[in-house]
């Protein structure tokens, strides 16, 4: 079936397959977004506990989630992976680092004879949800604005900054995506509470804190968009491969490919409409309709960053060096023996949903952390 495929089909393919791995990645970072909110919500030792047990029922999808985004990305654009990686490191490393700190603190948190004591894995908790969210926007945010590499005839990596990465913090529409991703992730934490947990006083926080988190998102999210509407994009000669610049670039991506254009805003009326009956209808589905149109979002904005003949990882110093998907993916055998493996991700989806309708059929109580029926992180 997939070897009858074009080497260019087979990309596409796999870009779409990244584009979906990476909107249900920033779905489910409500975790993260949840673990920066521990202290405002919870005022005391059991409501903490009842929003990390909520939160820690969660968190290996998430972590799943990222290995499995990292992991298809290497194997279908391993030129990608070594550019960035092996450039931006400080960056990534950073990013990663976090995210063993998260798998550290569910693990040892409550512990008996934990030495350190459960404020110093909360603070964990809370630095991976901070860092976690807000870098993750802002290296995304780089396949719009460029970053400083150039690559030689064998495609090895010339890293131009020497900060490896944290340069990309230096460009206000990095931060303005990484602090729209950051708030995102607090707003759906935020959402995911009211579903998962029985409890007026935490609802009645959450009610306050969800104002003070989806205005900033729409405000940050709103400036990034309307700022890449503008924006020259890196566009590429189909017959040539040349990279040139062109106006208005990824504006014409979502107007050339109408089906994009309709998910974007398919995803932003969910967001929206969420987060309208959390505030005003106080309903706890907000959650299932946010998530989605986060997921949504996030997909339509990779295609917009790969697809229409366009440079997905911009070079902003030497424009022939930026990658496209025809450039950075793996051979024909490759990525036909890969796609094989990728019809089983129906499968796993269909598990992880199961498992969090098992997991979320009742939701959590006071009474829950004195019953012993369930285990506590």
């Amino acid at each position: 079936m997939f070897e009858s495929l074009s080497h260019l089909a087979l990309q596409q393919y796999w870009w779409i397959i990244i584009s979906v791995l990476g909107g249900a990645l920033v779905f489910l970072m409500f975790v993260q977004g949840g673990q920066t909110l521990i202290y405002q919500i919870g005022k005391d030792k059991d409501e903490r506990t009842m929003l990390i047990n909520a939160l820690g029922r969660k968190w290996e999808f998430t972590f799943t989630t990222l290995v499995t985004f990292g992991g298809a990305f290497f194997a279908s654009f391993p030129l990608f992976y070594s550019t960035s990686f092996g450039g931006a490191y400080w960056a990534w490393m950073i990013l990663l680092f976090a995210f063993i700190l998260q798998a550290v603190s569910y693990e040892f948190r409550s512990r008996p004879g934990n030495v350190f004591g459960a404020r110093t894995y909360e603070t964990f908790l809370f630095i991976n949800g901070l860092i976690g969210t807000f870098l993750l926007g802002v290296v995304v945010a780089s396949f719009f604005t460029g970053s400083q590499f150039t690559l030689t005839d064998m495609n090895e990596t010339q890293w131009q900054s020497p900060f490896r990465g944290l340069e990309l913090l230096l460009n206000v529409h990095n931060l303005s995506l990484g602090l729209a991703v950051f708030f995102l992730a607090r707003t759906l934490g935020l959402l995911y509470f009211i579903n998962a947990i029985e409890d007026e006083n935490i609802e009645q926080r959450i009610q306050k804190h969800l104002w003070f988190n989806a205005v900033p998102f729409l405000i940050f999210f709103l400036t990034f968009i309307i700022w890449l509407m503008f924006k020259d994009g890196f566009a590429v000669n189909p017959e040539s491969g040349e990279i040139f610049m062109q106006s208005n670039k990824y504006f014409l991506n979502l107007i050339e490919m109408p089906v994009v254009l309709i998910l974007f805003l398919v995803a932003v009326v969910l967001v929206l409409y969420g987060i309208f009956i959390s505030l005003f209808k106080g309903s706890a589905a907000g959650i299932w309709f946010t998530g989605p149109g986060s997921f949504l979002a996030v997909f339509s904005l990779f295609l917009v960053a790969g697809f229409n003949n366009t440079a997905f990882y911009p070079s902003s110093i030497d424009m022939q060096s930026s990658l496209t998907i025809m450039r950075a993916s793996s051979s024909h055998f490759t990525l036909t023996v890969m796609s094989y493996v990728s019809l089983m991700v129906p499968i796993v989806a269909a598990y992880i949903w199961y498992t969090w309708r098992a997991i979320n059929k009742k939701k959590i109580t006071k009474d829950e952390l004195t019953s012993g029926e369930s285990h506590f992180y």
